[in-house]
């Protein structure tokens, strides 16, 4: 039995969540809790960067992060499934799924900034730094977004990342990148995994 260690509110612990999921790999696995933030956590045994989500496998090996333990899951399905074969297609499923994850990176920071910094310590350039990667990299993916139809790790990050924008809203990227809004329900009916993992927590 592997287990990983994650929340049910952590963009990037629901996309391992997914992953497994999607490929039916979730009787392996168990989900314990973590904590980023208690010394001494386990989350911080087991990763040193105190970031979820940790895996660890049935021979003790802890592996570490969303984007590793995707392409292990991938690996005992057979591969091929959730990271395409086709070497373009897998450049441009990494591609997409390195914005996502820095869109959610800098979409933590905010929610960080507002959680654990006193209102009058917030600083806004700061806060305006990361609301434009935000912003810029939303631009760019309605562009050209990956097909909603492919399940792949480029899609799952790219989903997670607007349900992230969608509860903890660190901006509204409904109204300024409207045709998001059409990929994620066309997403959502290729991949029940995205509704079935959605966050419960505050």
């Amino acid at each position: 039995m592997m287990i990983l260690r994650t929340t049910d509110t952590s963009p990037f612990g629901r996309k391992a969540r997914m992953g497994a999921l999607h490929l039916g790999l979730m009787d392996r696995i168990a989900i314990e809790p973590a904590d980023a933030l208690e010394e001494g956590s386990a989350l911080r045994r087991e990763n040193p960067l105190g970031k979820m989500p940790v895996l660890t496998l049935a021979d003790g090996r802890r592996i570490y992060d969303s984007r590793v333990i995707l392409e292990h899951f991938d690996h005992l399905a057979g591969g091929g499934r959730l990271l395409p074969l086709d070497w373009d297609a897998r450049l441009a499923a990494l591609t997409a799924q390195a914005l996502a994850d820095g869109v959610m990176d800098a979409a933590v920071l905010i929610v960080y900034e507002g959680r654990h910094r006193p209102a009058e310590l917030h600083h806004k350039p700061w806060l305006d730094y990361q609301r434009g990667k935000i912003e810029r990299a939303l631009a760019r993916l309605a562009l050209a977004p990956p097909d909603p139809r492919e399940v792949n790790v480029g899609t799952i990050a790219t989903a997670c990342m607007l349900g992230y924008l969608d509860w903890r809203k660190q901006v509204d990227w409904r109204s300024t990148t409207p045709a998001l809004i059409d990929w994620l329900i066309s997403f959502r009916a290729a991949a029940p995994a995205f509704d079935a993992t959605e966050a419960s927590g505050t």
